[in-house]
């Protein structure tokens, strides 16, 4: 899959979101990178920033959050297509949900882990 195949396939699950919680979204840029840091070369996808639970009356001129979904590593764990666009939209809404501030083990008894 070629990183602009991927890279729609990401911009279709942010689609996806609810538009009750993208208007709730607040100062986040999201990326797609081929590879991840390579301290940890599984990584899906990746939070850096503060989340929304975390912000207060501090939180102002700061550069926006950022969200990376990596491309090769989903793409080496995914047998097909269709398992490339699931695994892209549960990585899509598992590192959103940081930005709400929700929890690894949370995202994963609700199933985005």
């Amino acid at each position: 899959m070629t990183r602009e195949e991927f890279e729609e396939l990401v911009a279709e699950a942010l689609d996806r979101i609810p538009p009750e919680l993208t208007r709730l979204m607040d100062n986040v840029a999201v990326f797609v990178e081929d590879e991840p840091p390579t301290e940890d070369p599984e990584l899906l996808g990746l939070y850096e920033g503060t989340p929304l639970t975390d912000r207060g009356e501090w939180y102002a001129g700061v550069l926006p959050d950022r969200i990376t979904i990596y491309r090769n590593p989903t793409l080496r764990i995914c047998e097909t297509r269709e398992d490339v666009v699931e695994e892209t939209e549960i990585t899509v809404v598992h590192e959103i949900a940081h930005h709400f501030g929700i929890d690894d083990e949370r995202l994963h008894a609700l199933g985005y882990g």
